[in-house]
């Protein structure tokens, strides 16, 4: 017999929330959409429970995200979605939403925080009882004390003297007294926004109600940023990519799920995966804002890459990918070009400027004297970058977008389009990137291996890289040129990504991407300047 065939229970998962704790890292999706190792904090929830568990999953903010990943990853399971009217404004709180869910829930239940990631076994409602976590001395959780395995008093936030910090995971047995204590405070509190389920659990307590403690050994709460940070840094991660606000990938044992804020780079990439049929994973399926693909199996390139497989790489790349694919006039791809190396450069550098205060002036930069940024790319010429062939593309050409299997290499995390195009575009640009990241890459950047300082009107840029990455830039440099490629200008299409790239990262590294982007554009122009 299938013992989770007698499991008579329901999980509530309370997803409403803003999330403001965590400031704007959920400004353009949920608080349980966060990425804590390979996965987003439901994930862990979701996977703690029998596959046959009915989840009531409350839905406000960034509600669609919610819908669309739990449906899109976990189809097999039951999920009932309860849209809360108000999860933000007076009178929203925990406590509503929890109320808004009620008549899904007339039978035994488990609360789950949506921010609690616990790997112990979570035990079925079969009594009343609260999770707990050895911790004291901490003013931000509630918390309560014990006698004889049953909670003996409850403690609000603020209380920092108690046995157990509360994790915001309880079962929930006595489920009709339950509602009908929560029902009652409500209504006397409708506008109290701090109004939670432990409201609740105190009141059935002092009600004479029992409640149980249960201890967990695992608890991560990724509710807040230090907390979030904790988490990230012990649940392991087994692929490095740079943080975005506006978007996340998610890595499972058969699959891969990206998401973006923007639905239009959804429906694009799954465009264009058609167009690379062959190159790149086969997509499982997609909704507005995700969509999966099949999980390669494989070395990440960025670990196994040397100065041999480099060619390999090249070479398979060059009569697979950078062919020939002219897709529009010759007239609307020089515009495209334009418009993706001019004025997109251009915006971010503006978008640099006011960020950080910088004004674009004559820099001593590593002891050279650089004119500023703007006559460095005036002088370069529209027609020199933009006058080129219309090829098929990849658009972020980087070592950790390639995997290398017994079967050759896959590429990962393809651009949705180039200057807005879909099916062609400068392969040039995928020579810079590749060039980029063989000098700034995750591992440059987490390790801290870069340096920018400022001394009087003097600045100075370093980096720290391995041997085995300048051997396969030099191989790469020698590839090039053997095979007809035009070396100065990856050269300086490399420094304009840096440029780019400088407003979109943390301090300081953003000055760093500026001022050696600036710095490469001038020694890769060259006789211009000297």
């Amino acid at each position: 017999m299938n013992l989770e065939n007698l499991v008579k229970y329901k999980v509530l998962l309370t997803t409403s929330g803003i999330g403001s704790r965590l400031g704007e890292i959920t400004t353009y999706t949920n608080k349980g959409l966060v990425k804590v190792g390979k996965k987003p904090a439901l994930s862990y929830i979701v996977e703690s429970y029998p596959t046959n568990i009915e989840f009531v999953v409350t839905l406000g903010h960034h509600a669609s995200h919610v819908k669309q990943f739990l449906e899109l990853v976990y189809p097999n399971r039951k999920f009932t979605f309860v849209e809360v009217d108000n999860y933000d404004g007076p009178g929203s709180s925990l406590g509503y939403s929890q109320l808004c869910a009620k008549e899904h829930l007339q039978c035994p239940f488990i609360y789950n925080a949506c921010d609690t990631i616990v790997f112990d076994k979570i035990p079925e409602p079969t009594t009343n009882w609260v999770g707990g976590f050895k911790q004291k001395g901490s003013s931000q959780y509630a918390g309560y004390s014990t006698t004889t395995g049953n909670v003996k008093e409850f403690y609000t936030k603020g209380y920092i003297d108690f046995e157990y910090a509360y994790i915001g995971l309880s079962g929930v047995y006595d489920y009709e007294n339950y509602w009908k204590t929560f029902d009652n405070i409500h209504s006397k509190f409708p506008e109290k926004k701090s109004l939670s389920d432990l409201h609740c659990l105190k009141q059935q307590l002092q009600n004479g109600v029992g409640i149980k403690h249960v201890e967990f050994k695992s608890w991560y709460d990724i509710g807040n940023v230090e907390s979030l940070n904790r988490a990230r840094k012990d649940i392991p991660d087994s692929f490095y990519i740079l943080e975005k606000l506006n978007e996340s990938i998610y890595l499972f044992d058969d699959k891969v799920v990206k998401f973006f804020a923007d639905k239009n780079i959804v429906k694009q990439r799954v465009e264009r995966a058609a167009t690379l049929n062959g190159l790149v994973p086969k997509i499982i399926s997609k909704t507005d804002n995700f969509y999966s693909y099949e999980y390669a199996k494989g070395d990440l390139y960025s670990k196994v890459a040397n100065p041999v497989n480099i060619k390999q790489l090249l070479d398979w790349t060059n009569k697979h990918l950078w062919q020939t694919k002219q897709s529009v006039s010759n007239d609307k791809f020089d515009n495209a070009c334009k418009t993706f190396y001019y004025e997109k450069t251009y915006k971010r550098l503006d978008s640099f400027y006011s960020k950080t205060h910088t004004i674009d002036g004559i820099d001593t930069i590593n002891g050279a004297v650089v004119p500023p940024v703007s006559e460095l790319l005036s002088s370069i010429g529209s027609e020199y970058l933009c006058k080129t062939e219309q090829t098929g593309f990849h658009g972020d050409f980087i070592l950790d977008n390639i995997i290398l299997g017994d079967a050759g290499f896959v590429l990962l995390d393809w651009r949705q389009n180039f200057g807005g195009l879909i099916e062609s575009g400068d392969m040039y640009y995928d020579l810079a990137k590749l060039n980029h990241n063989l000098v700034v890459n995750h591992e440059i950047v987490s390790n801290n291996l870069f340096s920018v300082s400022k001394i009087k009107d003097k600045i100075s840029v370093d980096i720290h890289r391995r041997q085995s990455l300048i051997d396969c830039q030099q191989t790469y440099h020698n590839w090039l040129v053997e095979n007809g490629f035009d070396l100065k200008r990856v050269k300086i299409l490399t420094a304009i990504v840096w440029l780019n790239m400088s407003t979109l990262h943390h301090h300081p590294l953003d000055e760093f991407l500026y001022y050696f982007g600036k710095y490469s554009l001038f020694t890769a122009l060259g006789e211009n300047y000297e």
